[in-house]
């Protein structure tokens, strides 16, 4: 509307997708689908799976960004046209020859390829090979961009994984092919260390006037090094590392197919929803099991209470990031709904037997670990708040964390924090306009209580309109006592159906309406929209806290309960047939002691 400098509408879309450009795609089957395919099927088009299934979804998405992997970016589809420059050197031309030779050989260069990538050890070095691959990445998004009806973002993802140890981070440009064409994707080849991505990505903005950032990962399969205390060198953290980390990255992946980031049961364990989509076997290609004292430094909820007590030591916060979700697929196909998922990899789609795939692989020490489908959940969405649907705009939000992330559900969820806004206000219906003049959205900062005051959150939850109603909406708040100790809590702040908490006050069940032998559900039970204004009970204005909003769905069916009805056949595993889908919003903080 006229006169109103803020966001009036939620952008869904996904920037961490996967195409045959990516070494570890086209190894697993994903053949000839390109970021053109990419591009069109986001936006609403139908395409041709590499199973040969027919693919669409029910909803186009606003945005997406491709973001293959910068390590032999779009080599094997180019060694299987045997490109010329390729053939030039004599590691391409092996390699292409035991492409073409299919079975088991063709299995074996992919693993060469894949352990060069793993080892740092680049065998196959050309800088044409690069350039052109880059060119179309580059061209395939200036393409599709088409501003105010779907932005195609330019990116890449740096996949660095020392000892399989999983530090990815996916690199957004919030420019156009003329400005991200200047320079190469800065890839794990030229440097395993996060420090040497940042500096990277300053040089080009100062070489291109541009604008970038970068995005990590869900750290569930880091081992413990994702937000550790430490340097890739194992130094203590310093200011200009925090300064330098939190200038670059401003938001964090946390839910996607590789399971759920936002908490873990044994580091939340009076969180009764904590137990969520969980993926904790150990790293990526190591294979090393985990250990649960890796577990503080891999989870969003976690990461956010180390930030503060950070700040409070460095005088910056490294880890204040806000959330998205997003789905890594590398299939082409950026789809999440539990009945119209496609898999981590081409080779898990939709199958009668899929959920009983469980391929073993056997790891440095010997170790087998398990990589099958059934680890798999179906996540997640990023959800923007962003003024208008444009390259600029998104950056721009993701940059001031005005995000959240969703497992899949398109819930529209607004989060502000302040300290005037009435009981009733969330009830106006200029409640945003009030939002944003008496207080600050998701993402924001509240600085220095006035006397006698406690923070006041707005909360406005509404279903997605062709999904399921809601269960509750709960703010988890987490804090840097005057102790120096770290803590977190759970509250539940509107629910639906009129219950009771119970003597330790814990909500009863909402209830579950999955019929499984017809993977169906109704909204018999929850609520279409959950709304309210809450205040901290137990505030300290001398205390550093977060705060950020889950909202739950009620139970719905799960994807091997969709595969079972849709394929008529029963599958024989205990993978659960519902599922509780759920958003998180980037949180809100509070600090002490400073002027606002």
């Amino acid at each position: 509307m006229v006169g109103k400098d803020y966001p009036q509408q939620v952008l869904w879309g996904d920037t961490h997708l996967h195409t045959s450009y990516s070494f570890d795609a086209a190894l697993m089957g994903v053949k000839g689908l390109t970021p053109e395919d990419a591009y069109r099927f986001a936006r609403g088009e139908e395409v041709e799976a590499a199973d040969g299934m027919m693919a669409k979804l029910n909803r186009p998405l606003d945005f997406l960004m491709v973001s293959d992997h910068a390590e032999y970016l779009g080599l094997l589809p180019m060694l299987s046209a045997g490109d010329p420059e390729l053939m030039k050197e004599e590691t391409g031309r092996r390699w292409a020859k035991m492409l073409q030779e299919g079975g088991e050989t063709a299995l074996n260069a992919m693993f060469e390829i894949h352990r060069d990538i793993n080892s740092n050890n680049k065998s196959l070095t050309n800088a044409k090979i690069e350039s052109s691959a880059w060119g179309s990445v580059t061209a395939a998004a200036d393409k599709f961009n088409d501003p105010g009806k779907f932005t195609a973002l330019i990116g890449y993802e740096w996949t660095t994984m020392p000892g399989g140890n999983n530090l990815h981070r996916v690199v957004m440009f919030a420019d156009d092919a003329s400005k991200a064409g200047q320079i190469l994707p800065f890839s794990s080849f030229d440097s395993e260390d996060p420090e040497d991505l940042w500096r990277y990505l300053q040089d080009y903005e100062q070489k291109t006037d541009g604008r970038v950032l970068a995005i990590p990962h869900n750290g569930n399969v880091s081992n413990g090094l994702m937000f550790a205390l430490t340097d890739r060198d194992g130094n203590p953290l310093t200011r200009e590392y925090a300064e330098t980390r939190s200038r670059w990255e401003p938001v964090m992946e946390v839910t996607q197919i590789k399971g759920d980031g936002e908490t873990h049961p044994k580091l939340s364990p009076d969180d009764e929803f904590a137990d969520f989509e969980t993926w904790d076997k150990g790293n990526l290609t190591g294979f090393e099991a985990k250990q649960d004292d890796m577990l503080p430094f891999e989870y969003a909820r976690s990461a956010l209470k180390l930030g503060l007590q950070q700040e409070a030591e460095l005088g910056v916060n490294p880890f204040k990031l806000g959330m998205i979700g997003s789905t890594d697929a590398h299939t082409s196909i950026s789809a999440v709904e539990e009945n119209n998922f496609w898999g981590k990899f081409t080779v898990y789609g939709p199958s009668a037997k899929r959920a009983e795939m469980t391929p073993y692989v056997k790891g440095k020490k010997g170790k087998v670990f398990n990589l099958g489908v059934d680890e798999a959940a179906a996540s997640g969405y990023a959800a923007v708040w962003a003024k208008e649907n444009t390259r600029a705009a998104l950056f721009d939000a993701i940059k001031r964390r005005e995000t959240y992330a969703s497992t899949g559900p398109r819930i529209t969820l607004r989060f502000f924090g302040g300290w005037d806004y009435s009981d009733q206000e969330v009830n106006y219906p200029d409640y945003v306009d009030r939002g944003y003049e008496k207080g600050v959205p998701m993402g924001g900062d509240l600085t220095s209580a006035p006397d006698g005051k406690a923070p006041r959150f707005m909360i406005s939850a509404t279903r997605d309109p062709e999904g399921a109603n809601l269960d509750r909406v709960q703010i988890v708040k987490g804090w840097h006592a005057n102790d120096g100790t770290l803590h977190e809590k759970v509250y539940d702040v509107a629910w639906s159906d009129d219950r009771q908490a119970n003597a330790a006050g814990k909500l009863p069940p909402v209830g579950n309406t999955v019929d499984e032998d017809t993977a169906t559900w109704t909204n018999t039970i929850g609520a279409a929209e959950l709304a309210t204004v809450w205040t901290d009970p137990d505030f300290d204005q001398s205390e550093r806290a977060f705060y950020y909003v889950r909202v739950l769905e009620i139970p719905t069916p799960r994807w091997p309960n969709y595969d079972e009805v849709h394929f008529g056949e029963k599958v024989d595993t205990d993978l659960p047939r519902s599922i509780q889908e759920r958003a998180y919003s980037s949180p809100i903080w509070y600090t002490p002691g400073k002027e606002k």
